[in-house]
């Protein structure tokens, strides 16, 4: 299964209203890649700018997986990936 980057940024923002108490529509994210840190976010929950790792974007899909599709899938099955935009492969 793969999802593309609208979806992942929709995970991201739900997990992150989910931490932070807010709405996921208080939430914004830009995600990225680099050579030297790989894939992360920058997300913004009222006002104020916080950096992702990819371990919390994998943590962030794997929640979304199971909330939205209702399969359980480990960090260890979930690979990002990197074409025009980013996206994750899940395999269960």
């Amino acid at each position: 299964m793969r999802i593309y980057m609208d979806e992942v940024i929709n995970a991201v923002c739900l997990h992150m209203a989910d931490r932070k108490g807010v709405q996921p529509t208080e939430v914004e994210v830009e995600l990225a890649w680099d050579e030297e840190y790989g894939y992360t976010a920058e997300v913004w929950v009222q006002g104020r700018s916080q950096f992702l790792i990819e371990a919390n974007l994998l943590e962030a899909i794997e929640q979304y997986v199971l909330r939205q599709y209702g399969m359980r899938a480990f960090r260890s099955q979930i690979t990002l990936g990197l074409d025009d935009e980013i996206w994750a492969d899940i395999a269960v």
